[in-house]
């Protein structure tokens, strides 16, 4: 059986409300004083390059710009470059905007493109491969003039303007690459966006300064100030009692409370995933065993047990109690209608009956002991999100143990293996970067898979997904995404949960907060009153 969320409707209509005012770039000729934020964001790193997580593209983003960035409808528009073609299947020629300048007055040229591309693709080491995936099938760039960047690839790669949306361009320095640990210990960040750098106190806060020779007009806030405020609650007080201006991920329980203190919310649906992932590849797991504690063979494994704890789990008590009607119940990456998502995949409903014939065919017919860990105050409802999906798995023998911790130490301990079976999220700006980030086969040379934690490998799906990003964005491409994502999903890699709606309350400094599907928080989107 297939259900349809009755909030479909709702994300759309969010989101056309925010066509009507999103502007991209804003600018205004008269800056304010200065703009405070709450936001759940912990900036980890001044290094833009370092790690390919919302909460750095997020806040670093007023310092620094792309060549390419997305609307509201995920549709490419000039940044830092003004145009870009194909100049053959392998050469993409991009066209510089003049007279951008980076914060300490040195001119941007093609030459610093090059060292961006160069510094990701060839020095840099982060982790989890960062943004290297970006610019693994770049062969080689150049500068042929001042304002003219030529990249050579090593096949087709249509797709290249889009990956240029995620990537924030750096001034080349005097000599070689600058390093992470340089930038957090003080080099101070030199990009060409509308705000400066001030200071920094690691999940603490960010200051930033207007910079009034910014090339699309003097920004609208003369300062503004980031709180690291992780939890939910403190967040909707600090908003609440006017110590902040603007604050992000309101919950959804918090939305009517906020409202009658006199505070407006803005909502939209987010391009984003949450989901239930895996570990598929090690032979025994922690936090797994029999009834009796005692460790077995990996269950994952199998697909007939990834298939019964996803008929065993129940999206609608999500979507409609955990965050208010303010979700989609999601059965793909992307919500149902943005380019490249399958009309085929909708979330079905439990089947409880079913999930334990599957779990007794697999050789479970009492079911097994796991620990189920996830990030808390890092998405809305995701606390609340892994004691309703273990209460779910509870009806069919699968004793479930949620474990929340900070997104630091679950980040970390997820990347070494510390978890069998997880609660996660993440966001991109299309289709096929979730599913070459998050599903496809771990390939550091392709640049594949870098948020696959559980090792998941599936030849086939490899191979419709390296088509598909073949072919030129456009209706073709759109169909041969939404083929691979029905293949894989029929293997169950993954629980797609929800998607849920980014909520952000604003004061009555605040004459429009504008909404972007991405999830960002940023000043550029905040507009003054009119006084």
């Amino acid at each position: 059986m297939q259900i349809r969320s009755r909030f479909c409707s709702h994300w759309l209509a969010a989101l056309l409300l925010s066509l009507t005012f999103w502007s991209g770039l804003p600018g205004s000729g008269h800056a304010q004083e200065e703009l405070r934020i709450a936001t759940s964001y912990k900036l980890m790193t001044l290094d833009p390059h370092y790690a390919n997580l919302n909460e750095n593209t997020s806040l670093l983003s007023h310092i620094y710009e792309r060549l390419v960035y997305q609307d509201d409808r995920l549709d490419l528009k000039p940044g830092l470059a003004v145009s870009w073609r194909a100049v053959s299947d392998r050469q993409w020629e991009f066209k510089l905007r003049e007279n951008v300048r980076f914060h300490d007055g040195s001119p941007l040229t093609a030459d610093d493109v090059v060292y961006t591309i160069e510094r990701i693709r060839d020095f840099l080491k982060s982790p989890s491969g960062g943004f290297r995936s970006y610019v693994t099938g770049i062969e080689s760039v150049s500068a042929p003039d001042p304002l003219t960047v030529l990249i050579e690839t090593d096949g087709a790669v249509p797709n290249l303007p889009l990956f240029f949306s995620s990537i924030f361009v750096m001034n080349r320095p005097a000599k070689g690459f600058e390093t992470t640990e340089d930038l957090n210990a003080g080099h101070p960040p030199n990009g060409t966006g509308p705000y400066r750098f001030e200071s920094w106190s690691s999940g603490e806060s960010l200051r930033l300064a207007g910079n009034d020779d910014y090339w699309d007009g003097k920004p609208a806030w003369s300062k503004v100030t980031f709180r690291v405020i992780e939890n939910p609650a403190a967040r909707v007080a600090a908003l609440s009692t006017g110590e902040v201006d603007v604050a992000d991920a309101i919950p959804a329980r918090d939305v009517a409370s906020l409202k009658e203190r006199g505070a407006r919310v803005a909502s939209v649906g987010a391009a984003r995933v949450n989901f239930v992932q895996f570990d598929v590849a090690r032979d025994t797991l922690p936090g797994v065993t029999d009834k009796s504690g005692e460790p077995i063979a990996n269950p994952f494994k199998n697909p007939l047990v990834r298939r019964a704890l996803t008929l065993a789990t129940d999206r609608g008590i999500l979507v409609d109690k955990i965050l208010a009607g303010y979700g989609t119940a999601a059965a793909q990456v992307f919500p149902n209608g943005l380019p490249g998502t399958s009309a085929k995949l909708l979330p079905e409903a439990p089947n409880y009956d079913e999930a334990k014939m599957l779990l007794a065919k697999a050789g479970f017919p009492d079911g097994f002991n796991l620990v189920l860990a996830g990030p808390a105050s890092r998405y809305p409802g995701d606390a609340e999100s892994l004691q309703a999906v273990a209460q779910s798995w509870a009806r069919i023998g699968v004793n479930a143990q949620p474990a929340a911790a900070p997104f630091s130490v679950f980040n970390t301990k997820r990347a070494a293996g510390d978890y069998g079976v997880w609660y996660g999220g993440t966001s991109g700006e299309a289709v096929d970067i979730i599913l070459h980030t998050l599903l496809a086969s771990p390939d550091p040379e392709r640049g594949t898979g870098a948020l696959n934690f559980g090792k998941y490998r599936n030849e086939a799906f490899d191979a419709m997904l390296a088509r598909a990003e073949s072919i030129a964005v456009g209706p073709e491409r759109n169909a041969a995404l939404a083929q691979a994502t029905e293949l894989v999903m029929a293997d169950q890699p993954i629980i797609p949960l929800y998607h849920f709606h980014h909520i952000v309350g604003y004061g009555s400094r605040i004459g429009s907060y504008v909404l972007h599907p991405r999830g960002w928080t940023t000043a550029m989107q905040t507009l003054p009153a009119m006084e």
